[in-house]
């Protein structure tokens, strides 16, 4: 594939989301969940520029993908997507400008170059998603994809289809099983967070792997992680291992051959793949 479209993250975690999809003719804001001035500062020191984004796709409608909408929707004149189920499922948010799309949409954001195709997923949400980022030619052909899929207790077989074979692949990784077992967290967030409708874990995604990178592949971002319940290095290392990849530092890791590399994106810091 040729590289078309670029992912920013810019916040991952139970701390608030936000990542930019940068495409050939604009770019596309993924959720919101931190606060605008933060989301400034670290687009400037990532060189994102935020003038370039023409749309808001939210994934669903906890408060750490939300609690910077209503700040930025004063200050953005581009679209705001979703579906109805969560526009409809948190206060204030209906009082956006929404455009609603199903969750097996596919539609394409104008002056982007961007086609997005949406998927559901399996949170404790009204009606969650997820995406794949395309780039196509004239003639309708997919240049460049980038997956994204976070909070969601389990891949959908719609999921699995969409996020195939995409240049950069965005997949949460959220807890390792064993870590959030022996942890501290009560029983009953336990059993959330673990559950179908809960959070990927490492063993999770590591297992969907080998279905989903294809020669196409260069760049697997691990999304979510948590802070009490994970490590980069243990995270790592559990993908690593499923597509044949070798760590080459505690936070990444990569193929011998240097096509795939593995990474984790960050709560604080920020992270660009080209």
């Amino acid at each position: 594939m040729t590289p078309e479209l670029h992912l920013h993250v810019l916040a991952s975690g139970s701390g608030g989301n936000a990542t930019v999809i940068a495409g050939p003719a604009g770019s596309v804001l993924v959720d919101c969940g931190i606060s605008r001035r933060e989301l400034m500062r670290r687009a400037d020191a990532e060189g994102v520029d935020l003038g370039r984004v023409r749309a808001v796709l939210l994934t669903h409608e906890h408060v750490d993908h939300t609690k910077g909408l209503e700040v930025l929707s004063r200050h953005f004149d581009g679209v705001f997507v979703s579906t109805a189920g969560t526009v409809g499922a948190r206060r204030g948010l209906a009082d956006l400008p929404w455009t609603l799309v199903d969750h097996d949409e596919t539609f394409a954001i104008a002056n982007t170059g961007i086609v997005v195709r949406a998927f559901p997923t399996s949170h404790d949400v009204a009606d969650p998603m997820g995406f794949r980022f395309s780039a196509v030619d004239a003639d309708g052909e997919e240049t460049d994809a980038i997956g994204y899929c976070t909070d969601t207790g389990y891949l959908t077989d719609e999921a699995m289809c969409a996020l195939r074979g995409c240049r950069i692949l965005g997949l949460e990784a959220n807890h390792d099983v064993a870590m959030l077992r022996d942890g501290d967290y009560p029983g009953f967030l336990k059993a959330r967070v673990g559950g179908d409708r809960g959070h990927l874990s490492n063993a999770q995604a590591a297992e969907a792997l080998p279905d989903l990178v294809t020669d196409e592949t260069e760049t697997i971002v691990a999304l979510h992680l948590s802070e009490n319940n994970n490590r980069p290095s243990v995270c790592v290392r559990t993908l690593a291992a499923a597509v044949g990849a070798e760590p080459v530092g505690l936070t990444e890791a990569r193929t011998p051959d240097g096509r795939l590399t593995v990474c984790c994106a960050s709560q604080d810091v920020p992270l660009s793949v080209w």
